[in-house]
């Protein structure tokens, strides 16, 4: 049975689930929890999108890359 999957916790500074929910990649969609780091996100093409806007701009017309993909950018949306 598939158990729900857990909701991000602090550790220390870090946030298990540091990436925008809007972050898109071939790898990712193969992958059953959030990512937790680069090369859960990244596949050899290291080609990523914004779910928003369907293109490698995001709302805010700069680049998606997992690296700035995160809290503080003006377009993040939690995983949550």
């Amino acid at each position: 049975m598939n158990e729900p999957t857990p909701k991000p916790e602090a550790t220390g500074s870090a946030v298990l689930f540091p990436y925008c929910s809007e972050l898109r990649s071939k790898k990712l969609c193969f992958s059953e929890e959030p990512p937790r780091s680069e090369a859960d996100i990244l596949d050899a093409s290291n080609h990523v999108w914004c779910g928003q806007t369907m293109q490698a701009l995001g709302p805010d017309g700069e680049r998606v890359r997992p690296a700035a993909c995160r809290a503080g950018r003006s377009c993040f949306r939690d995983v949550l």
